[in-house]
């Protein structure tokens, strides 16, 4: 087969003349948006294979308290969790606190994997490309993995929702760059499935038994100190993440 320069087939070389108009168009190469969009590999719970999906898992003590917080991770496109577990660290197919008690799958589709400047899909455009853009799902991980290796693990500042959402703006995931630990935690609680009924008694039983525990022992002073301290929980979070952009990651 013949190729062109730099070793490009000349069969994907593009040549078009317009000689009336005296321009003469340089070759370009033809794109296949979805070329890169192979078929994904089946969901896998027993083996913990979750391509292309968020997963949730209850975080021990904490979730206890407040069944809504937990700790989250996304999969590559073979089903490989990564998550971001401490600091300077991303734990690879080794999911932190336990095996994934919820998950959701996200659309490839919906994705911005530009080839070049010009190749954007979506609204930001230079803002994309000056993140940090993808080509691939999978490119989009590693570069968030290699970004969360230099950053210093906070529960309330910069955890592993941060990483997720690091993620999701790369790709910028449904044509937003506005992902952030809030709307990605809002993201998979209303839209993501449980695996079993085994993994909804594991995140709810503690709580039950706590909250059943201290209402016996201590009085209904004890739930309303829970409800307070799940309300001021939660208001951090909102108020810290768009109030406060600067110190949240």
């Amino acid at each position: 087969m013949s190729r062109g320069r730099g070793g490009v087939p000349m069969k994907d070389l593009k040549r078009s003349y317009d000689v009336e108009g005296g321009v003469v168009s340089m070759p370009s190469i033809i794109e296949d948006d979805d070329a890169d969009l192979w078929p994904l590999p089946e969901i896998d719970t027993k083996k913990s294979k979750f391509p292309c999906c968020i997963v949730w898992t209850p975080l021990p003590v904490v979730s206890w308290l407040a069944p809504f917080i937990g700790h989250i991770g996304l999969c590559r496109e073979d089903g490989v969790i990564l998550d971001f577990a401490g600091s300077n660290f991303i734990n690879v197919d080794d999911f932190a606190f336990g095996p994934p008690a919820r998950y959701l799958q996200l659309d490839r589709t919906k994705c911005c994997l530009p080839p070049n400047l010009g190749g954007h899909t979506c609204k930001y455009g230079f803002t994309h490309t000056d993140f940090g853009t993808a080509r691939t799902w999978d490119n989009a991980l590693s570069s968030s993995t290699r970004s969360f290796e230099h950053k210093t693990y906070n529960l309330f500042t910069c955890n592993c929702h941060s990483f997720v959402a690091n993620c999701l703006n790369r790709l910028c995931y449904g044509g937003s760059m506005e992902w952030n630990m809030v709307n990605v935690a809002i993201l998979l609680m209303i839209k993501g499935k449980w695996i079993s009924v085994s993994s909804v008694v594991r995140s709810f039983l503690p709580c039950a038994l706590v909250t059943s525990l201290g209402v016996a022992f201590v009085g209904w002073p004890f739930l309303i100190g829970l409800s307070s301290f799940s309300v001021l929980l939660f208001a951090w979070f909102i108020i810290a993440t768009y109030c406060f952009k600067n110190i949240i990651t």
